[in-house]
């Protein structure tokens, strides 16, 4: 595999995240208060590690663990050692299905992988994920 080719991808990634989700402001209090809504801000995902080809839990901030689900099968997630998050939802902010794609770097391309699930989940959750995932 050509490493430039594979750095390159990777940089278009990051740049991508950076470019969607510059200057989106914050959820509405409503927003914020509504049941059953686990928002995190794409921009402060800190770390991340994919369990199988299609749960990912990702770090967001101090201490935020949240697991996303992916739509089909996402198959180098398990193998990248880079990851961009691109909001889809017009904002920065992740709150439900379909507002974020995962982005992986392949020897093809970018690989996109749709989110379709997010689940706000408890160090000790995060945890047990991780052991499952050895």
């Amino acid at each position: 595999m050509d490493m430039r080719r594979f750095d390159s991808a990777a940089a278009a990634a990051c740049m991508m995240l950076a470019a969607c989700t510059a200057g989106a402001a914050a959820p509405s209090g409503q927003a914020q208060s509504a049941v059953g809504r686990q928002c995190f801000n794409a921009r402060s995902i800190n770390g991340f590690d994919a369990i199988d080809d299609r749960i990912v839990l990702v770090n967001a901030g101090n201490s935020n663990n949240y697991e996303l689900q992916i739509v089909g099968v996402c198959p180098d997630a398990e193998w990248s050692n880079r990851v961009a998050l691109r909001s889809t939802g017009g904002s920065s902010w992740v709150c439900e299905s379909l507002e974020a794609e995962l982005l992986f770097p392949s020897p093809n391309g970018i690989q996109r992988c749709p989110v379709v699930g997010v689940r706000k989940i408890s160090p000790e959750e995060a945890a047990a994920l991780k052991q499952r995932k050895r």
